[in-house]
């Protein structure tokens, strides 16, 4: 039968409680949100909104088409002077996706021939960059420059390290400056993934990079999302203006993708520029991220530090991690829930994100479910 093996890797999902299921949330939910990446919370913020309307009755609905044919417009322009100059990079390239301009970087700057050097906590972009680049992959210890350094030291030619700044999955940091000096000592270039960084790292929210003092440097390439601080939709790549150019001619989801929506556009625009004025929004993702960890050990959970605004917390297993996210859901409060293969080291965990525009209140009232709903 078609398809015939699909029932039975469905089966094996269920039996080791790994299904994963969609549940559309209404547009005024009532439960307290953890679990979106909404971090600078603004993605709702009237400007933002207003930013997004005017784009659509600007541009229209869509793109109409890829960015080297009808989907260039001067929005998109504009979005990408300002991202890099507020980020402290020479030029910026807007794709449709973080996902999209994850594999745009890996898969243009590492060809036949080249090394490319993986942490093995990279996002699961990052990770399919690395399946479709022409070079060679090697998989290296988690956030230890000394593994880049060794593994840069076996190739002859063109190299990259790849590296999330922020993780995803627990929300520690990675050595960006012990990162770059292992890629400088090889003359390889080093890309990293800072869409857990902008927006909440750095000046003013300017990102991993910029706090690292690595932002401007013309062997580092930075891949962001605005999705996530920017409250929107999209992705782009920052860099020096060669290595841009040179993904506008090489990098597959640019060329062959229609262009990131106008609404998007504008909205990522409109919050970024808020994001210029209010600084502070970025220290406060960062101290409502302390305090929600703070809390959660002081009750006797398993929390791990965060280093940005992901809070991770362990659960036992993954059905438990799984109906304990479903009880903080009949409590009020909506947290993620992380299980294999989303987590690279097998343990489940509740995410937590937090936000700048919480209150104490509800950080209190967050870790008293979670404390109540623990299996």
């Amino acid at each position: 039968m078609a398809f015939g093996w699909i029932d039975e890797q469905a089966a094996a999902r269920r039996r080791a409680g790994l299904v994963r299921t969609l549940r559309p949330r209404p547009a005024d939910s009532p439960l307290l949100d953890l679990a979106s990446n909404d971090y600078l919370g603004l993605a709702r913020h009237p400007e933002v909104v207003a930013g997004a309307a005017a784009a659509v009755r600007t541009w229209g609905g869509g793109a109409t088409g890829s960015r080297l044919v009808t989907g260039s417009t001067e929005l998109h322009t504009e979005l990408e002077r300002e991202l890099a100059e507020f980020c402290g990079f020479e030029a910026a390239l807007v794709f449709s996706s973080g996902y999209a301009a994850n594999l745009a970087a890996v898969t243009a700057l590492a060809p036949h021939g080249a090394l490319i050097v993986s942490d093995a906590g990279n996002h699961a972009s990052l990770i399919d960059g690395c399946r479709l680049a022409r070079g060679t992959t090697q998989v290296v210890a988690h956030a230890d420059p000394e593994a880049v350094r060794k593994a840069l030291g076996t190739h002859d030619g063109p190299a990259v390290a790849v590296s999330d700044t922020v993780f995803s999955v627990d929300g520690d940091a990675a050595p960006l400056a012990g990162l770059a000096a292992a890629c400088r000592e090889h003359g390889a270039g080093l890309v990293v993934d800072d869409a857990h960084g902008l927006g909440v790292l750095g000046a003013g929210g300017r990102g991993a990079p910029h706090a690292a003092g690595l932002a401007g440097a013309d062997d580092v390439v930075v891949t962001v999302t605005l999705s996530k601080s920017l409250g929107s939709q999209g992705g782009a790549v920052l860099g020096p203006a060669r290595v841009i150019e040179h993904l506008v001619n090489a990098a597959r989801t640019f060329i062959f993708d229609t262009g990131l929506a106008p609404a998007a556009a504008g909205a990522a625009l409109a919050a970024l520029r808020l994001l210029g004025r209010e600084p502070e929004r970025a220290a406060r993702a960062r101290e409502v991220a302390t305090g929600l960890h703070a809390r959660l050990t002081a009750a006797g959970l398993e929390a791990v530090r965060p280093d940005a605004a992901v809070v991770s917390v362990r659960a036992p297993s993954p059905e438990e991690a799984v109906r304990w996210a479903a009880d903080c859901r009949a409590a009020g409060l909506f947290v993620g829930c992380f299980r294999p293969p989303s987590v690279p080291d097998g343990i489940s965990r509740l995410r937590l994100t937090a936000r700048a525009d919480l209150s104490e209140e509800q950080i209190e009232r967050a870790v008293r479910v979670i404390g109540e709903t623990r299996p």
